[in-house]
């Protein structure tokens, strides 16, 4: 492995965002090839992409076309077609509310997911730290993961409703953060509720269906938010193989219940790994394990040897986070970097 203050910094922007692999090559390029990525959160069983007319890659999209696939979604998440807003990613639809959303105070109920801190500094705005919901009512935009990344915590619906009414009294805008929804949390998403002013449900297409290089997300939204983020975004937010493969997933009922059982065995699973490593779980979702190691900058580099990449975190020493490994091979490898 490298050493120095090359291995720091690079250790330092591996605990900022997972899936950076070219890091970890970097940092251990004598590694097993390929690489298992457990660093992100992302589905391991992907949906399995259709067949594609050629003119989902040959031609621009049309707008018909983002109608339907805006209906599917909204069909899938129990809301109007008119509160749907498509996007490239959470991650675009993140930084796009960032220059949108009211201008003052913006904080979210920490600790929490990095990307809105970035974007919000990057329209600048410095994001605050909140440890409670109450503590969030004089915010001009709260922010609630929900569950939450890292640690998979859930805000019950009522409470986040109760903040809402708090924040509308001022103008505030509430925004969640659904990625993790489509498996965890079901009973206490937004989306059923959307309030008809000041709110924003995030749900991420990429991490549900194993898609993320798709870049695909939506953002359910109240009507004083859809024109000015449909704006902000531009024409042809979304690409045609994107809309083609969305409208198509997002109407399977059936794989997205035989995934979710299939992914509760597995976090069983992953649960025992991890225990049988002396490490103790604190945390997760379907998607992810958030774990306590008292050596854990020592567990991350031997994996890292193993050619498997975990996340790590700069704020919290004895954290890690562990994604599901995608077949049986990953699992062993797993398993024999966690036993050695």
């Amino acid at each position: 492995m490298t050493a120095g203050s090359d291995w720091t910094a690079d250790y330092r922007a591996l605990t900022y965002h997972g899936g950076a692999l070219e890091v970890a090559r970097r940092l251990a390029p004598d590694a097993p090839e390929p690489w298992i990525d457990l660093s992100t959160g992302i589905n391991p069983h992907a949906y399995p992409l259709p067949d594609l007319e050629p003119q989902a890659w040959s031609r621009l999209p049309e707008r018909e076309a983002l109608a339907k696939l805006e209906a599917a979604a909204a069909h899938r998440y129990g809301v109007a077609a008119e509160s749907v807003v498509a996007g490239p990613g959470s991650q675009a639809l993140i930084h796009a509310l960032s220059r949108i959303l009211p201008r003052g105070a913006v904080g979210a109920l920490a600790p929490t997911y990095g990307g809105f801190a970035a974007a919000f500094a990057a329209a600048g705005a410095q994001l605050l730290e909140a440890r409670r919901l109450e503590d969030m009512d004089d915010l001009a935009v709260a922010i609630v993961v929900n569950p939450n990344n890292p640690d998979g915590r859930l805000v019950p619906r009522a409470d986040l409703l109760a903040l809402h009414e708090r924040l509308a009294r001022s103008g505030a805008v509430l925004v969640t953060d659904e990625a993790f929804a489509d498996f965890d949390g079901r009973r206490e998403t937004l989306a059923p509720a959307l309030p008809a002013n000041g709110v924003v449900v995030l749900r991420s297409f990429g991490k549900t269906y194993g898609l993320a290089g798709l870049r695909l997300g939506f953002a359910l939204a109240s009507r004083d938010i859809v024109p000015p983020l449909r704006a902000a975004l531009g024409p042809w937010p979304v690409s045609g193989p994107a809309i083609a493969i969305g409208i198509r997933a997002l109407a399977d009922s059936d794989w997205l219940e035989a995934t979710r059982a299939r992914l509760g065995k597995e976090t069983a699973r992953l649960d025992a790994f991890l225990l049988q490593a002396d490490c103790r779980i604190i945390g997760g979702t379907q998607l992810f394990r958030l774990a306590v190691h008292e050596e854990a900058r020592a567990v991350f580099e031997r994996l890292l040897a193993a050619g498997i990449l975990v996340r790590p975190f700069a704020d919290e020493r004895t954290w890690l986070r562990f994604g599901i490994p995608g077949d049986e091979n990953a699992w062993e490898r797993l398993a024999t970097a966690l036993r050695d």
